[in-house]
């Protein structure tokens, strides 16, 4: 009887170990991380709309200054992009406008032939009003096709167009 026991034991032990060999754990399924952030700096006024000198990697600054409270976030090497923005607002009046309903993230990647390639996701819901009011705040999870390498990435809050109001990175 004993025999048997432990005959059993070795082959559900045995058994286990290849259903474990080939569980994917949560964290290597996501893919290693690229960049995280807890911080992110508004569009300052004199990168704002076309008239920048020097837009940033080919993108523009909204049309106006932009502050934000707090910010962090994640991209990873297969392409997963987490944003998490709390009040993203106007710097003259502390207030999202309520013409702005959503944000979008863009990574902008440096390639390995010294072009970059900016990566614009779909919109997603942001809040208006003020930012003392819960303005300005928004969530932004999305899957991205990269280059590889994407070498120094930039993400980016931006507008349904495409101009950035919040950037971090390299």
């Amino acid at each position: 009887m004993k025999r048997i026991l432990v005959i059993t034991l070795v082959v559900t032990l045995v058994l286990s170990s290849f259903a474990f060999a080939g569980a994917v754990s949560p964290v290597s399924a996501k893919g290693p991380k690229i960049l995280k952030f807890d911080t992110m700096v508004g569009v300052p006024a004199g990168l704002t709309g076309t008239q920048s000198l020097v837009p940033l990697r080919d993108i523009s600054g909204g049309g106006a200054a932009w502050v934000i409270a707090e910010a962090s976030g994640e991209l990873r090497a297969n392409g997963h992009l987490e944003i998490t923005v709390e009040g993203l607002v106007l710097a003259a009046t502390g207030i999202n406008p309520p013409t702005i309903t959503s944000f979008r993230g863009l990574v902008s990647c440096l390639k390995s032939d010294g072009t970059f390639e900016n990566i614009l996701t779909d919109p997603f819901p942001a809040t208006t009003g003020p930012a003392s009011s819960g303005g300005g705040n928004a969530t932004i999870e999305a899957d991205l096709t990269l280059p590889q390498p994407c070498i120094a990435p930039i993400i980016f809050v931006t507008n349904a167009g495409g101009s950035w109001f919040a950037a971090t990175g390299f």
